[in-house]
């Protein structure tokens, strides 16, 4: 099967809809696929092997200066040199700096496609498409791509598969005004898609009613890890001090401020045994003042000589830090449609604590690796890790259960199968 998969640039940051669309790219072609990723906007980041092309279309210069400079006017062959791969990795340096609650008239013109102002970015994609690539299939990461459908189902005549990895976080940071003009561009562009795929049956039944499509129109497969690299099975820790970890974005919504504050109510608890919180992620300049809040939080609480802060760091570094924790816990304000570090965290033997909303109800039922805890509590959440933290015996189950169910059912090859599954289904549907 070819398969062209347009993922989207984070412009530098780890993005987990990057990650998984690399993950998925890398192990289609490992099963005898012809799966090409195309970023947009910018380049992507992933912490393993980029199997993307290196052109990159729709570069997001050049897409910022069709919607608000006159430099539109230019030539084509005058502003080529901004989709350059290097140029759009020097601005990944401004990466978490943007406000996207201002970005409503931008991701209008773009559902709009061929009829809005960034139409040449998308006609030199459709028309590369059409000439070089020639694919059975198109897919695109998110719907707010989806504006490519009319043209790719006119020049191409393929079926385009729409991914469904998150798209209300960005859409609910519109406008009132623009997010309803969004989800009935995006309605209507979708409506010759030849269906869309989920990450969760959670998030499968929510986008169902946000974009008030058909819920049978939407298949669902689980994230899966390339799991080269992470660990074996482990002896539980037993020593002081023991670890609570935390990767993921620091942003408000991924909840590290509901962790620092379950963390101060925990150390009570824990009547002088010593115990730690270790974070890891990215942290973009927005974000910054968000961070100093949560250290100073714990300052207060005198507890910032057990808080540290690791950076983002490479694949190998992440296992050595996922390892290094007892139990794992990102407790999202949001209900997160996916939950890859979830995955990763129990890939390693170290089991979780989350809310429970989004997706992680049913990765915890599925793995067996963790607990649930009421969402935006606390109290709750310092209860769930008091217990894992309190009865070795106990956490050491959590972690051998959901090691074995991600080995075993949430891999990378069983994403890439389950995926074609889907993906030949809606080749043969007529739309």
């Amino acid at each position: 099967m070819r398969i062209a998969a347009i993922t989207a640039g984070a412009a530098g940051m780890f993005c987990g809809s990057c990650l998984h669309d690399n993950t998925l790219a890398a192990a289609l072609v490992k099963l005898g696929h012809d799966a090409l990723l195309i970023p947009t906007f910018t380049p992507i980041r992933t912490d393993e092997d980029d199997v993307s092309t290196r052109r990159v279309f729709l570069g997001g210069i050049n897409v910022y200066l069709d919607q608000f400079a006159p430099l539109r006017a230019l030539p084509r062959f005058a502003r080529g040199w901004l989709d350059h791969p290097v140029v759009l990795r020097w601005i990944e340096r401004f990466g978490g700096a943007t406000d996207y609650a201002k970005l409503g008239d931008l991701t209008l013109s773009m559902l709009r496609g061929e009829h809005g102002h960034q139409r040449r970015e998308f006609d030199r994609l459709v028309d590369w498409l059409a000439r070089e690539i020639k694919p059975e299939i198109v897919t695109l990461t998110n719907v707010l791509l989806s504006g490519l459908i009319p043209q790719i189902k006119q020049r191409l005549g393929v079926p385009v598969v729409a991914y469904l990895q998150g798209d209300d976080i960005f859409l609910d940071a519109l406008s009132p005004a623009h997010r309803e003009q969004a989800i009935a561009l995006i309605r209507e562009n979708c409506a010759t898609a030849a269906g869309f795929i989920a990450t969760s049956r959670y998030y499968a039944d929510f986008m169902a009613g946000y974009l008030g499509v058909p819920r049978e129109r939407i298949e669902v497969v689980y994230p899966g890890l390339n799991l080269k690299g992470h660990g074996g099975p482990r002896e539980v820790n037993t020593e002081p001090p023991l670890t609570i970890g935390y990767f993921a974005r620091i942003a408000p919504e991924k909840g590290l401020h509901l962790l620092a504050d379950a963390f101060v109510r925990l150390r009570r608890r824990m009547e002088g045994r010593p115990c730690r919180l270790r974070v890891s992620g990215w942290l973009g300049a927005l974000h910054r003042p968000y961070f100093a809040d949560v250290r100073q939080r714990l300052d207060k609480a005198g507890l910032l000589g057990d808080f540290e802060y690791v950076e983002s760091p490479d694949l190998a570094s992440k296992v050595r830090f996922l390892q290094g924790c007892d139990v794992f816990s990102v407790p999202t304000t949001y209900r997160e449609p996916k939950g890859l570090y979830i995955l990763e965290a129990l890939a390693n033997g170290t089991p979780v604590v989350q809310p429970a909303h989004g997706s992680f109800p049913e990765l915890i039922e599925a793995t067996g690796g963790g607990l649930l805890a009421p969402p935006n509590d606390t109290d709750a959440l310092a209860d769930g890790l008091y217990r894992v933290l309190s009865d070795a015996d106990f956490r050491r189950r959590l972690g051998e259960t959901g090691r074995s169910a991600v080995h075993s059912r949430f891999t990378a090859e069983v994403m890439a199968r389950n995926t074609v599954d889907v993906y030949e289904r809606m080749m043969n549907t007529k739309v």
